[in-house]
């Protein structure tokens, strides 16, 4: 059974920082894309970040600079290191491979 699990939210200032962690089970990791979803109150669930198994990443334009994906295959695990964060980043944070989902980890930027 694939499972993912993320965790690292919370509530942030902005122009602050976290890191979200994603750890998998139940694939092998390594030879997976891994993607970062997010969904805002009463938005549309969006792609944020995506890194393949080579290593190779990709963002979506509002969080270019900001946002890191990242991953440690010997953990099973992809992160998402969020910097210079603002209040449109509050969203609901999905870890996702094919058609597998997380629960999801709250992200909340306000002063």
């Amino acid at each position: 059974q694939v499972q993912l699990m993320e965790s690292g939210g919370g509530l942030v200032q902005p122009g602050g920082s976290l890191r979200l962690s994603c750890v998998a089970s139940g694939i092998i990791f390594r030879i997976n894309t891994m993607n970062w979803f997010r969904q805002a109150p009463g938005k549309e669930r969006e792609l944020v970040a995506s890194i393949t198994s080579g290593g190779s990443t990709n963002y979506t334009d509002s969080v270019k600079g900001r946002f890191t994906i990242s991953r440690t295959n010997a953990k099973n695990t992809v992160y998402l290191q969020m910097n210079t964060l603002n209040p449109d980043d509050t969203a609901v944070y999905y870890c996702n491979v094919g058609k597998i989902w997380g629960r999801g980890t709250l992200v909340t930027v306000s002063s």
